[in-house]
């Protein structure tokens, strides 16, 4: 006979999990008490939105689904900030979320929620937990959920009494994951279709990648000599120094890049839905049916053909794709190699920073001196907003699992995300890019940080303004700012009194001693950038967006 509470732990346990992070409450007490001697390690976070996200980052990482756990009602609805990232993002993760005793239901008691229809465009499956005999049920179908087809978040919710009832249940077993495979047939057609192909274009995203994925299909691009694109925040799929690397489908695409996309007549998306911030909303493909030839590679068969008809559809995970791609053999095509190659020069001329700007701070050197000063496994991790454009564009990515960032858009995700990227990697060096309004967000759990001594180091970019929303604001009603400015503490305070390390940078030449005093505290530290607000874009200011107004 065992409590519901140590049923959930001895199905994670069997499940492989070995980290959850949560924001304890008396909804799942125990579970706690489970959790106490079992091995698991406990990220305990300072706000449910934040520990989410930690179990995005997880999930993201690891291609294991990320565990959250969090109480009813304001906790359950403050986490649902990271479940949709995972949602909109494709990425595994579990959120179990305490709930009301069974018999106060439908009474609107303490807290209570209906998860089943409040979460429901949040995940793939929301479900409740009423026979703790079905708990080894109910998880190991959470976890086959959350990773098959289109990964994604599922919420398990566990009613306060079903945990302190002790029943006989069958021992969990660590669920079977689903592998969709390419066909024969399919492969066949597809390598007609590409030695037909004069000016084929690829675009890697989404998730479901592994090392071996993407060391293969680099290889498959050089024998192949075709170019090759990033979705939007999934740029550490491809080495940016590769010769058929193109550059990033993302916002502010290269005009080049957008140019050859259009024009290419062949055009396969390997795991990326090509959603409206990748497709520069909707522009790049033709909807319904796209001018290009299409093909489109994704493991799950509902959103093939969803939005875009493609000539062939290929249901199947980018992981065994790429290795179906070993079997092909390369045309003779030396015209390809030339339109490869001037598409990464264009690509390196995209992603050279600019030397100057207005105000004192520079990020065009600061960039340069990060790629220079960091190692090629470095892990960056950033939320929204205009400073993340100067990561996304400027930093040259080169091994896989170094970029956590949500396509969601969603702001304050970076430190979180650094948190848990430090704990899974602790020999990596971890760097999170946020702005002042971004990090404000989920600054609090810089001191889980602190807590769990993981030294991360944010870059913190203060123009004290909402700049993405500023930019929008000039452009669309210029002059009229309104909800835009902001007030911030003294971000260097801040970290010192939370037990970190921190700098101040107000001119350029300060920024490499400031991160090799950061690097060498041992600490988690925050160097505070003061970013002169004009500077708003690298290639335009406030003010000329105004007058262009």
């Amino acid at each position: 006979m065992k409590t519901g509470g140590q049923l959930i732990v001895e199905a994670l346990k069997a499940n492989g999990v070995e980290r959850i992070s949560c924001v304890p409450g008396e909804s799942y007490l125990a579970v706690l008490d489970a959790l106490y001697d079992s091995g698991i390690d406990v990220l305990v976070c300072r706000q449910e939105g934040g520990a989410a996200m930690m179990a995005d980052c997880w999930g993201r990482l690891t291609g294991q689904p990320g565990i959250c756990m969090v109480t009813r009602g304001p906790g359950a609805t403050n986490a649902s900030a990271g479940l949709h990232i995972a949602r909109q993002d494709s990425v595994p993760m579990i959120l179990f979320i305490g709930q009301v005793q069974r018999d106060a239901r439908e009474r609107e008691a303490f807290q209570e929620v209906e998860y089943r229809r409040a979460f429901t465009e949040f995940a793939k499956w929301v479900g409740e937990i009423d026979d703790a005999r079905r708990i080894p049920e109910f998880v190991t179908r959470a976890f086959a959920v959350a990773t098959s087809g289109r990964p994604g978040p599922v919420v398990l919710t566990l009613p306060e009494d079903m945990l302190v009832e002790e029943v006989e249940a069958p021992a969990a077993q660590r669920y079977m994951p689903v592998e969709a495979h390419p066909g024969p047939r399919q492969m066949q057609t597809f390598e007609g279709m590409l030695k037909d192909a004069q000016r084929p274009m690829f675009i890697l995203g989404g998730t479901r990648w592994n090392e071996q994925a993407v060391a293969e299909f680099q290889d498959f691009a050089s024998r192949f000599k075709v170019p090759v694109g990033c979705s939007f925040r999934r740029q550490m799929l491809f080495d940016h120094l590769h010769p058929s690397y193109a550059g990033d489908v993302g916002i502010g695409i290269n005009p080049a890049l957008a140019k050859a996309i259009k024009e290419s007549d062949l055009l396969v998306l390997v795991g990326a839905r090509m959603s409206e911030m990748p497709s520069s909303s909707y522009t790049l493909i033709d909807i319904p049916y796209p001018a290009q030839k299409l093909v489109h590679v994704y493991p799950d068969p509902e959103e093939l053909g969803r939005v875009y008809r493609p000539d062939l559809a290929i249901c199947a995970a980018p992981a065994e794709f790429a290795s179906a791609l070993k079997h092909l053999n390369p045309p003779a095509a030396p015209l390809r190699a030339e339109r490869r190659s001037a598409m990464h020069d264009a690509y390196l001329k995209w992603s050279t920073p600019p030397k100057t700007g207005p105000g004192a701070v520079q990020m065009g050197p600061i960039m340069e001196w990060l790629d220079a000063n960091t190692k090629d496994d470095t892990i960056f991790t950033n939320g929204a907003g205009n400073y993340a454009t100067w990561v996304h564009r400027f930093h040259r990515f080169r091994k896989f699992n170094t970029q956590a960032a949500p396509t969601s858009g969603s702001m304050g995700y970076g430190l979180p995300a650094a948190v848990a990227a430090k704990q899974l990697f602790p020999e990596r060096e971890v760097i999170c890019f946020a702005g002042d309004g971004c990090f404000m967000m989920h600054g609090q759990e810089f001191v889980t940080a602190v807590r769990y001594n993981l030294p991360i180091i944010t870059v913190l970019v203060n123009n004290g303004t909402y700049g993405t929303i500023r930019m929008h604001q000039e452009r669309e009603y210029p002059g009229r700012v309104s909800a835009t400015d902001l007030v911030n503490p003294d971000f260097v305070a801040f970290a010192k009194a939370y037990g970190g390390h921190g700098e101040l940078v107000e001119k350029t030449e300060d920024f490499a001693p400031a991160f090799e005093r950061a690097r060498a505290s041992g600490k988690p530290a925050i160097i505070e950038v003061k970013l002169d607000s004009e500077a708003i874009t690298p290639t335009r200011t406030l003010t000329q967006i105004r007058e262009k107004a």
